[in-house]
């Protein structure tokens, strides 16, 4: 015969008992058990104290009320506690969550008590009804709160023999957040950390204690009490603080030499998670202290879903992380383009192993290849093309300047046509603030993708697509044009859209990982000039910029991000220095090597004539496009491709007769770094900046 205990209607049963009472069965019958004894006595002492602690003299229908009564009660006051979840609670953990629970249980037994007992056998004394509720109470949430309290005695006596390796620690926010992170600190068995004081804002706060921790006060008193208390360790739990707020607050603790921790947001204190593990280093992008832009991501996952998309260049830093996020959400195919290898590769085995239902093509090639764009296009005919693939590395493209036009100007025009010729509904580049008012070739060339992008698209609106000419360099290219998918005058609706920004965090070739590798080798850091601004974004901003842009896009716009403030380059560079735990210009050198061939003081993200649109999103604006003569700009363009073709030495006077808002560096006539600065104070590009300005991190300009 099969034991009942295994009998599915016996699993049944402890499944619900195990829903209703928790899975630690050994506490819960304890407390349990507890809890019976509790709810009887805590009645029956009020009747003995009541009548001189002497039971013969207790009336009898006083003991026959109570004898009848309490087993009834003891029934439902157990069923109301595990109702209110006090037998599955994590008790070492309690909180006034626990407390708030076991106050609404009691006050209900206390009226279910009252009223069942009288109509049942009749009042009963005063004092039993005060007393008998009152003692209940204490015992139930005393052996609750007890086992807390003997944890983190257990705790503090564990921390105080670990004294010589505890690390003393700060906390900025007095909220819950940082409530939760001191009780963290203090129930942990594994830290010995020590909470020494707390950092608010609120001045109704300031000279209170928090769980023993005193508050010191506001931010202006953060260095004193690092000197005071000899702090170790700063933690920075203030997540619905805006970035700017955040900002400030993490720049002066940056400047304190303590290791730093920031809870990264809102969703910690949503979810619960607000521990210790869930801090994070700080990262500079932290400093920059902008708001994240926000794009409807539903409208544009509903505009990709069920498309086959194209990314040139889809292993670099921006167009993997294109790759990721649509890849994300739905497209009919995905088809990642680009002639470094091992970029493609790592991309490929990244989002095979992430989605591997998704339909991804992953091929190797160069924009400059007209037949080999011809045949993919022809072949998948893409939809929608995200232009990522160019040069973009300032100095080095100075050094080779017919590189930059072959692969940023030239494969721009190619894969463009490619698009247009089979049957893309958007294209959108990814330009570059360099683009505006360039000095270095590297953002000439760009300008002219800009240039590219608008003449296609004017093209297209005028219904002259057919006069947009096939750029070739070799005799057998002409045949692939003049054979290929040639649709009607009508069928040529491809929008054609540009998108601009700054300075990617963490994108290949960008400041901050040159930065980290000087600083881990023992520095020094090098820095062009003390002066230096820049314009930063994160790359899932860049990215989100660029998809919310297929959205918007009617054809011939440049969008530009309002990316803030600019960033001091130098006090950037600190920053990270503090970040990484040591002291600028102490234990690693900071070192001013001038300003690079063609590289600006600060950069622009629009020409003085480009007027702005506002867009659905304010964060996101469109430049108006300069007119220029689209059919001259296509026969220099022919021009210039078989001057870089031929390595024409000559190419940069070239591209400035084309580009008129290109100025080469060190050329007579072009800006020098003082009027540059001047410039950047008091012109009209910048006419909000002054020297009462403060910067992203802290800097006055």
């Amino acid at each position: 015969m099969k034991n009942k205990l295994n009998s599915p209607e016996s699993s049944k049963n402890n499944s619900s008992f195990r829903k209703i009472f928790g899975k630690n069965n050994i506490i819960t019958g304890g407390l349990i058990l507890f809890d019976i004894f509790a709810f009887a006595g805590s009645f029956f002492l009020p009747l003995w104290l009541r009548f001189d602690c002497r039971y013969s003299m207790i009336p009898h229908k006083y003991l026959y009320a109570y004898y009848k009564f309490i087993p009834f009660y003891v029934i439902v006051a157990v069923v109301v506690f595990a109702l209110f979840k006090l037998y599955k609670s994590i008790w070492k953990f309690a909180s006034y969550v626990e407390l708030s629970r076991t106050i609404i249980a009691t006050f209900i037994l206390y009226i279910f008590h009252i009223i069942t007992i009288t109509l049942m056998f009749g009042s009963m004394p005063s004092s039993y009804y005060v007393f008998g509720i009152m003692l209940q109470f204490i015992l139930t949430i005393g052996i609750r709160f007890a086992y807390r309290f003997a944890v983190l005695l257990k705790t503090a006596v564990s921390k105080n023999s670990k004294n010589s390796e505890s690390k003393k620690v700060m906390i900025i926010g007095a909220g819950n957040a940082g409530q939760s992170i001191l009780r963290d600190i203090k129930i942990s068995k594994h830290m010995s950390d020590e909470v020494c004081c707390i950092i608010d804002d609120d001045q109704s706060k300031w000279g209170r204690y928090i769980d023993g921790v005193l508050v010191e006060g506001g931010r202006d008193v953060i260095f004193k009490s690092v000197k005071k208390y000899g702090i170790d360790k700063i933690y920075v739990a203030i997540p619905s603080a805006s970035a700017e707020q955040k900002r400030d607050i993490l720049n002066i603790c940056s400047e304190t030499g303590c290791e730093l921790k920031n809870l990264p947001g809102m969703y910690q204190l949503y979810s619960g998670q607000l521990t210790v593990s869930a801090m994070k280093n700080v990262a500079v992008e932290d400093l920059l202290g902008r708001e994240p832009i926000s794009v409807n991501m539903n409208e544009i996952f509903n505009y990709i879903k069920g498309k086959t998309v194209f990314i040139s260049g889809g292993g670099g830093s921006i167009g993997s992380e294109l790759s990721r996020q649509i890849a994300a959400h739905s497209p009919k195919r995905l088809i990642i383009f680009d002639i470094y290898e091992n970029n493609a590769y790592d991309i490929q085995q990244e989002l095979k192993k992430r989605y591997p239902t998704l339909d991804l093509v992953v091929l190797i090639g160069s924009v400059r290849d007209s037949r080999r764009l011809m045949q993919i296009f022809d072949k998948y005919r893409p939809e929608i093309v995200y232009h990522a693939a160019a040069h973009k590395h300032v100095p080095l493209m100075e050094d080779s300047p017919c590189e930059s036009i072959k692969n940023n100007a030239i494969g721009t025009y190619k894969t463009a046509y490619a698009a247009l010729m089979y049957g893309c509904s958007k294209f959108v580049l990814i330009s570059t603030d360099k683009a505006v008012n360039p000095t270095n070739i590297m953002g000439a060339s760009k300008r002219l993708c800009e240039m590219v992008i608008q003449s296609f698209d004017r093209m297209v609106k005028q219904g002259t697509p057919q006069k947009i000419p096939a750029l070739f360099v070799h005799e057998d290219d002409d045949d692939i044009y003049s054979h290929s998918f040639t649709p009607a005058v009508s069928e040529f609706k491809t929008e054609f859209v540009a998108v601009r920004f700054g300075n990617v965090l963490g994108s290949n070739g960008s400041v901050i990982p040159l930065f980290k590798k000087q600083i881990e080798s023992g520095g020094p850091v090098t820095v062009t000039h003390p002066d230096i601004i820049r314009y930063f974004m994160t790359i899932p901003e860049a990215v989100s910029l660029v998809l919310q842009a297929g959205v918007y896009a009617n054809g011939g716009e440049i969008f530009v991000l309002d990316m803030g403030s600019p960033v001091k380059i130098d006090t950037l560079a600190k920053n990270l220095i503090r970040l990484m735990g040591y002291r600028p210009n102490i234990d690693i050198m900071i070192e001013y090597t001038g300003l690079r061939p063609g590289e600006k003081l600060y950069e622009e993200k629009l020409m003085a004539e480009e007027g702005l649109k506002k867009t659905e999103n304010e964060l996101i604006h469109i430049g108006s496009p300069i007119p220029f003569d689209t059919e001259k700009f296509f026969v220099q363009l022919e021009e210039l491709m078989y001057s870089a073709y031929n390595n024409d030495e000559n190419i940069v006077n070239i591209v400035e007769d084309i580009v008129i808002t290109y100025h080469p560096a060190g050329k007579n006539g072009s800006e020098q770094k003082g009027d540059v600065y001047e410039k950047l104070l008091f012109g009209n590009i910048h006419e909000n900046l002054s020297l009462e300005t403060t910067g992203p991190i802290g800097v006055k300009y």
